[in-house]
């Protein structure tokens, strides 16, 4: 039973998780967030085939979602129709077929290199997608995009789906069967070469795989799995636009691949449910939400390049040591600096964006229930203050979290 349970209890605890929390979380806003964290993890899972799996850094992946997500649309239309015999919960395979046709004609041409040329030839692929679809308004629908209605007919469960808890848990469904999917392809041989190429492509040639096979195979099956979540995305918001092949969104997925980890099956996961959560919360706090977005991502790139899964992972052998507990102090030491560094940065962001975009700057502006007067040379004065005095403090608390470590390190090589 525990062998069982460590093998498979991770899928049971997601599937329950997934199962309870609209039971928990009942409003509106909860059900929506939790269908886009659904689609975003689909999504992000797929990135990492390439980029995590095969070493292919694209900035162009949103083709996929978009195209998966476009047919999917006419695919809709079809269905509600009467013309297309397909039930509605099948509908995202519509998506995934687009994903594969596309990637079987994108993935040929720019995966014979990898590195710095496919990461090119990706961004003018998904440019070029990206102009296509204002010029081919008969697919694309133009600026307007293409909407449709996902209540039909002709479903397998019964539902009609027009209530955001039935198109949840449609969502939920697929996620859980496509993350399953993912994981089981890295234990392929397929998966296992994929690294091989993207560790080593030479020496992979010389033991018989061909880089630019192995590679397009990995980028045909990663665009199915966007253009899936595509489809499901086409359910979703019953519409779908130009802005869904644009660049914005090829670096959203990038953006949640990379602060969850690229080097862990369950980074992507985590970022995709973070990266959601800060869109639709601090949008609307704030107008600087991208402005925090954009500085946890330099902050990742520059102090966890392994994400939050390589941050993870780093402390098991410390938690499975019977060790934390002496990280713990440390940790709690630097915590309050930077929550005060951090105070003085935004306190500075929020006073910019509000002189800079408010209709008239001489409102007084509210922060934490607090208002002030945005010019006020004492309100920038703390700003600064905070802002100098928590970066001090904390370059002091990080020697000690530096020492710590290297404490524990001691132990764990002294089996103490």
């Amino acid at each position: 039973m525990p062998i069982l349970f460590r093998r498979y209890g991770i899928w049971v605890v997601a599937i329950l998780v997934s199962g309870v929390l609209p039971l928990i979380f009942k409003s509106s806003f909860s059900i929506s967030l939790f269908s886009q964290m659904g689609i975003s993890i689909i999504f992000a899972l797929s990135y990492n085939m390439l980029l995590g799996q095969g070493g292919m850094l694209s900035f162009g992946h949103a083709v996929y979602l978009g195209l998966g997500g476009f047919l999917a649309m006419h695919g809709l239309e079809k269905i509600g129709g009467g013309v297309l015999p397909l039930p509605l919960e099948l509908l995202p395979l519509v998506g995934g077929m687009a994903g594969i046709l596309a990637g079987v004609l994108f993935g040929w041409l720019s995966t014979d290199r990898a590195g710095t040329t496919f990461a090119l030839i990706s961004l003018g692929i998904g440019e070029l997608i990206a102009a296509s679809a204002l010029m081919l308004p008969s697919f694309f629908g133009g600026e307007e995009g293409i909407a449709s209605n996902r209540m039909v007919q002709l479903t397998l469960t019964g539902f009609k789906f027009g209530k955001s808890i039935e198109v949840y848990y449609l969502i939920a469904c697929w996620m859980l069967l496509s993350v399953a999917l993912m994981y089981l392809l890295t234990k392929t041989p397929l998966g296992r070469v994929a690294n091989a190429v993207r560790d080593n492509p030479e020496r992979a040639a010389f033991i018989g795989y061909n880089p630019r096979h192995v590679r397009t195979i990995q980028f045909t099956l990663a665009a199915f799995f966007a253009g899936l979540a595509g489809g499901l995305f086409a359910i979703n918001y019953e519409i779908i636009t130009a802005e869904t092949v644009g660049a914005q969104t090829s670096g959203s997925v990038l953006m949640m691949t990379y602060i969850g980890g690229v080097g862990h099956f369950f980074g992507p996961i985590m970022g995709a449910v973070l990266v959601i959560l800060m869109q639709q919360s601090l949008a609307g706090i704030t107008h600087a939400w991208l402005l925090y977005f954009g500085l946890l991502f330099v902050m990742m790139v520059l102090w966890a390049p392994n994400g939050m899964a390589g941050l993870i992972m780093l402390h098991e052998p410390v938690w499975r040591a019977g060790l934390l507990k002496r990280l713990l102090p440390a940790y709690l030491t630097t915590l309050l600096p930077l929550l005060v560094m951090f105070a003085g940065i935004m306190l500075l962001v929020e006073i910019n964006y509000h002189l800079s975009l408010s209709i008239n700057p001489d409102e007084p502006l509210a922060l934490f229930g607090i208002a002030f007067n945005a010019r006020s040379p004492l309100a920038w004065a703390l700003a600064i203050v905070l802002a100098a005095v928590g970066f001090f403090f904390f370059r002091k608390a990080s020697r000690r979290v530096n020492e710590s470590w290297n404490e524990v390190t001691q132990a764990m090589k002294g089996g103490r």
